[in-house]
């Protein structure tokens, strides 16, 4: 079932949960239904709610139950509110704007629901080595564990990028009168690629240095500058130059740029492209 309201934000777990128990709660008072043939004004009159969006005839049926509710006659009803068993929220969304959605299962439905996710989470439990009671905390730590793993292994890419790009500073070559470093560090991502860039332009004092790097059959580029030759040089046009041979497109300052592309087997060309450019640039 489900059950559109007016609200423009999204209904929070702890709404949702005081929803589910206050229905909950009249299911087991167990009131029973009342059913009265009514003049529609006169049931409006008497606090019916006229729910569903529905148009109602002169005459409608009402229904009682207890003080919890009153409402005009939306549908197929149970004799009393305790036949519905169960009633478990299952959903929550936005299905216009101003208009959020509660779906909802009642009955067998609603148990079959329960006994599922209790099974999906027995089977959680055993993957981290847990209980249902601890499977929670289990999982947070692994996720703890693994966000740590992924920081010490994004730092580890980094020094070894450093390290790789820093042997090939000895392979620098002066292009009309300009040190130019094209370098290749393959499995290297873009943050990694960066700090490298930088210390090696820290380290070359004044020159360009263009790094490229395949990882998951992507290209990535990367162009640096030293700020005394972005008057003459702009990393962003060099970038902008190269960027095809791979299959991208890129852009940036004049210090700094970066592109990305679909062809890794394109990066050597493109790192070929770099010394016309300069001598072009330079003349």
């Amino acid at each position: 079932m489900r059950f559109d309201f007016a609200h423009f934000e999204p209904v929070t777990p702890e709404q949702l949960r005081a929803i589910e128990r206050l229905v909950n709660g009249a299911i087991r008072a167990n009131y029973l239904v009342e059913t009265r043939l009514m003049d529609l004004e006169d049931a409006k009159a008497s606090g019916a709610l006229a729910l569903f969006g529905e148009k109602y005839a002169d005459q409608v049926r009402v229904l009682r139950m207890g003080d919890f509710s009153v409402e005009l006659c939306g549908g197929t009803h149970v004799r009393a509110v305790g036949d519905i068993g169960l009633c478990k929220i299952i959903a929550e969304s936005g299905i216009a704007s101003g208009v959020r959605r509660i779906e909802a299962l009642a009955g067998e439905p609603a148990l079959r629901w329960v006994e599922e996710e209790e099974e999906r989470l027995r089977r959680i439990a055993q993957w981290v080595k847990g209980s249902s009671v601890d499977a929670d905390v289990k999982v947070g730590q692994l996720v703890e564990r693994a966000r740590r793993l992924e920081k010490e292994l994004e730092q580890l890419k980094a020094k070894l990028a450093s390290a790789a790009g820093a042997a090939w500073l000895d392979q620098a070559r002066e292009i009309a009168g300009v040190r130019v470093l094209t370098a290749r560090l393959d499995d290297t991502d873009p943050k990694a690629l960066r700090e490298t860039l930088d210390r090696l332009k820290n380290t070359l004092g004044s020159g360009i240095v263009v790094l490229a790097a395949a990882q998951d059959n992507k290209a990535s580029l990367i162009a640096g500058v030293t700020k005394d030759l972005v008057a003459r040089f702009s990393a962003g046009e060099l970038i902008a130059a190269i960027a095809g041979a791979v299959g991208g497109r890129g852009g940036g300052r004049a210090d700094m740029a970066q592109a990305g592309g679909s062809q890794p087997d394109g990066i050597p060309a493109a790192l070929a492209l770099v010394e016309d450019w300069v001598r072009q640039r330079a003349a």
